[in-house]
C-alpha cells in the first residue's frame, strides 16, 4: 500500500495555535471535537483519570488503535480531581484555557464545583463545551446516554436495515462522531463570537440525540403533515430511485444512484431498457418510488451479467453514478485514496508507522497538520505541572 509516510513536527504551528482546549471528556464524542481542534494547531490538553481515558481500552489485537488515531495532537495530564491539590491543578488550566470540554451526566460537573457559571466567573472568555446523551434538561437529561442509545432513540435505527429484520444499530461510534463534528462547529462559532463580534464566553450543550436526529432530515415534517412513518427499505431508498446495492456476476456489490432525472433516464438507456423512458410507472422519481422493485428487478438483472469491473466501466462511460462497495483494505489499495492522501501513514513507536486518517477538511492557506502521536499515559504529566507552576507533588512553586 503506498501511504503518504509522514513524521510529526512538534514546531508546526496551526490557525489555532494560540487557542487552548481542556479536554476533560471520555471516549469518542469529545475526543473527536478537540481532535478538529487540535489538527489545526489548538493545544489540546486531555486531562484523564489517573486510570486513562477509556477510549485507551478499545484495543484490537491487545493494541489502542482507536487512542493513536483520536489522542493525536495532544498532550496527557492525568489527576485525580478527588484530590483537593490536583483540582487546584486544574482550576489553574481552565483559567488559562479558552475551551474545556466534558461530557460527564448533567450535574455531574456541578457536583464537583465546576458548574459553568462558576468557570465563567472565573474565566469570562472561556467557552464551556457540554457533551451528554440527551442535553442538559428535559425528562431524559439524567439518564447515562452512550451513542447506541440514541442510535435508536433518534428514529435512525428504525430507518436501517431490510423490513422483514430487525432494525440495525451502525457498527461504530455514529452518533458520538456527528456530534463531535456539531461540537467543533459550535466552538468555533463561540469562539468567533467572542473574539471577533466582542462577546465573552458561553456554554454549549451538545446532545447526541439531537445530532443523530438531524440526520433523519425532514421526517419530522413528513409524519406531521402525511402521517407517514417512512420503513426500512434495506439499501434502496425511500426517496429516490433507482437507489441500491447490486450484486455482480463475480460476486462483487456496486452501489448506485439515479437521485436527478437525467441520470436515471440515462441508466435505463444503458442497461438496455430505453422503453422504461416512457413508460408512466417510472415516468418521475416519484414514480420510481412508487414502483422501485420493478427498476431494482431490471437494474439487477443487468448486473448479475457483467463482472464489477466490467459493469463498473460501461456505467461510467456512460455517465451513471455508480461505486464499488469496498471493504476497508479495497479502499486502502485504491488509487484515489493514495493520491489524495485521505489515509497517511504516521511514524509510530509500536509499530514503526501508523496508517490513519489525514487532516480534514482542507484548508488551502492554513492548512492543519500532525504536531504530536497520541501521548502516553500522563506523559506531559510534569511538563504542564511546570508550566503551570506546580511542583510534582502538585503543590504552587511559583
Amino acid at each position: 500500500m503506498n501511504f503518504a509516510q509522514l513524521r510529526f513536527d512538534g514546531t508546526a504551528t496551526g490557525p489555532l495555535e494560540s487557542i487552548r482546549v481542556i479536554d476533560l471528556s471520555r471516549l469518542m464524542a469529545g475526543n473527536m471535537l478537540s481532535l478538529q481542534l487540535g489538527d489545526f494547531g489548538a493545544d489540546v490538553i486531555k486531562v484523564e483519570p489517573p486510570e486513562g481515558d477509556p477510549l485507551r481500552d478499545w484495543k484490537e489485537d491487545g493494541h489502542s488503535f482507536f487512542w493513536k488515531a483520536y489522542g493525536r495532537n495532544k498532550r496527557s495530564i492525568c489527576l485525580n480531581l478527588r484530590e483537593a491539590a490536583q483540582m487546584d491543578v486544574l482550576l489553574k488550566l481552565i483559567d488559562t484555557a479558552d475551551v474545556f470540554i466534558e461530557n460527564f451526566r448533567p450535574g455531574t460537573l456541578e457536583k464537583m464545583g465546576l458548574a459553568p457559571e462558576t468557570l465563567l466567573e472565573r474565566n469570562p472568555r472561556l467557552v464551556v463545551v457540554r457533551i451528554s446523551g440527551f442535553g442538559q434538561t428535559g425528562p431524559y437529561a439524567h439518564l447515562p446516554g452512550f451513542g447506541t442509545i440514541v442510535e435508536a432513540m433518534s428514529g435512525f435505527a428504525d430507518r436501517t436495515g431490510f423490513p422483514d429484520r430487525e432494525p440495525v444499530l451502525p457498527p461504530l461510534a455514529l452518533a458520538d462522531m456527528i456530534a463531535g463534528v456539531y461540537g467543533a462547529s459550535a466552538t468555533m462559532t463561540a469562539l468567533y463570537a467572542r473574539d471577533v463580534r466582542g462577546g465573552r464566553g458561553q456554554v454549549i450543550d451538545v446532545s447526541l440525540l439531537e445530532s443523530m436526529f438531524s440526520v433523519l432530515g425532514p421526517e419530522a415534517g413528513i409524519f406531521a403533515k402525511t402521517g407517514k412513518i417512512k420503513q426500512r427499505v434495506g439499501s434502496a431508498s425511500n426517496t429516490a430511485s433507482p437507489r441500491n446495492v447490486y450484486r455482480c456476476a463475480d460476486g462483487g456489490y456496486v452501489a448506485l444512484s439515479g437521485s436527478t432525472q437525467t441520470v436515471a433516464r440515462r441508466i435505463f438507456e444503458i442497461i438496455g431498457r430505453p422503453d422504461m423512458n416512457d413508460d408512466p410507472r417510472f415516468a418521475s422519481n416519484s414514480d420510481r418510488v412508487k414502483h422501485r422493485d420493478l427498476v431494482d428487478g431490471a437494474i439487477s438483472g443487468w448486473f448479475s451479467t457483467r463482472t464489477r469491473d466490467a459493469a463498473l466501466a460501461e456505467m461510467r462511460a456512460s455517465g451513471a453514478t455508480v461505486g464499488p462497495v469496498y471493504n476497508i483494505g479495497d479502499a486502502m489499495e485504491d488509487a484515489h485514496f493514495q493520491e489524495r492522501e485521505i489515509v497517511v501513514a504516521l511514524e509510530d513507536e509500536e509499530f514503526g508507522d501508523m496508517p490513519m486518517h489525514n487532516v480534514l477538511p482542507r484548508l488551502s492557506g492554513t492548512p492543519g497538520g500532525f504536531r504530536r502521536p497520541a501521548p502516553g499515559l500522563n506523559e506531559h504529566g510534569a511538563e504542564l505541572l511546570a508550566e503551570l507552576g506546580f511542583d510534582g507533588e502538585f503543590r504552587r512553586v511559583a
